[in-house]
């Protein structure tokens, strides 16, 4: 009886000691969304989690009242049938039901699949789209406005209810591009450009990661997302203009070198960088020089491939090295 008692406290004492850890995950950034693509993507999980429960409540329920019911102690008047083996009522609830539900979950996961396709502009705004060339580095982010002719390390500033055409690319390891109340991550890739459409609805200060693995120091690969005003973006534009810090082919191969950073702003941007980014790594080479005559012929090619729409991370992840794939890039 002593041990029955220490065993069913021990099992109380987890199940509090369960819900105390797992109240810490109420500020999940994911659940509080900022823009369109994260409002759909937190439907798409509430959805998939309320479909889930109907099947892992009612079995988790059976389980619990079947042990508790047909448990070992005296004086059990539990039915006793040796020779059931078969209830065709039964078969049919337990295999309708969870067909039901996958299919179900099948038809509102392709419905949001080709919803959020990353590539395509977002339809929630009329105003025009501000381009930003995002490129991931050793352990930073380069953040080029290419219309604005300015350019941030580790810092992106955007103004609210305009849609954000990201261009995406790597001269560095593979990461993943994720502004978690913005929207879902989205790989960059070293020969690839990767186009993604986001918007903040509301100004405020948002966490920006890198979430994949990419080296030592891939935990520093964090950056800071400030939602304003258009009046304020604009201003943000004119006072980066007149920093004295620019982004020549010199500066950006030293920032290309392996090393952390902190927030850096740079008042002119050269010509085609980003296009020389991609192309550099299309033509095989895969250090970090070659930046100066390389993919000027190309740029256009590049500019054209950033825009066309499909291009999947999962789908490119394991060929980006792959020199007759990356000719297709083109």
């Amino acid at each position: 009886m002593k041990k029955r008692k220490l065993v069913r406290a021990l099992m109380l004492f987890m199940m509090v000691a369960i819900i105390v850890v797992l109240s810490g995950c109420s500020n999940a950034m994911v659940l509080d969304p900022k823009g369109p693509v994260a409002e759909h993507q937190r439907d798409l999980i509430y959805i998939s989690s309320i479909l889930c429960l109907v099947i892992l409540v009612p079995v988790l329920a059976l389980t619990a009242w079947i042990v508790w019911r047909y448990r070992d102690r005296k004086g059990n008047k539990a039915s006793y049938k040796p020779e059931w083996s078969h209830n065709t009522t039964m078969e049919i609830v337990w295999w309708t039901i969870p067909i039901v539900i996958i299919v179900t979950l099948a038809v509102i996961t392709i419905k949001y699949t080709y919803k959020l396709e990353p590539s395509k502009a977002l339809e929630t705004s009329t105003k025009k789209p501000i381009t930003v060339q995002v490129t991931s580095l050793d352990w930073k982010w380069l953040f080029v406005y290419p219309e604005q002719g300015i350019a941030t390390v580790n810092y992106l500033q955007i103004p609210e209810d305009t849609p954000i055409k990201f261009e995406l690319t790597s001269d560095a390891p593979m990461n993943s591009f994720w502004i978690p109340q913005l929207g879902g991550q989205i790989y960059t890739m070293s020969g690839m450009a990767m186009t993604l459409y986001l918007q903040a609805d509301e100004i405020g200060h948002y966490f920006g990661t890198g979430a994949n693995f990419s080296g030592e120091h891939f935990a520093d690969m964090t950056f800071d997302v400030n939602a304003t005003s258009q009046q304020d973006f604009d201003a943000f534009v004119e006072k980066t203009k007149k920093v004295p810090g620019k982004l020549t082919q010199e500066t950006y191969a030293e920032l290309a070198a392996p090393g952390k950073s902190g927030v850096r702003y740079y008042s002119s941007v050269p010509d085609g960088l980003f296009e020389q980014t991609v192309t550099k790594y299309m033509k095989g080479d895969m250090g970090h020089g070659g930046h100066s005559g390389h993919g000027t012929s190309d740029a256009g090619s590049v500019k054209s491939a950033a825009t066309e729409p499909k291009a999947t991370a999962d789908h490119s992840q394991m060929s980006q090295m792959d020199h007759s794939h990356m000719n297709m890039a083109k």
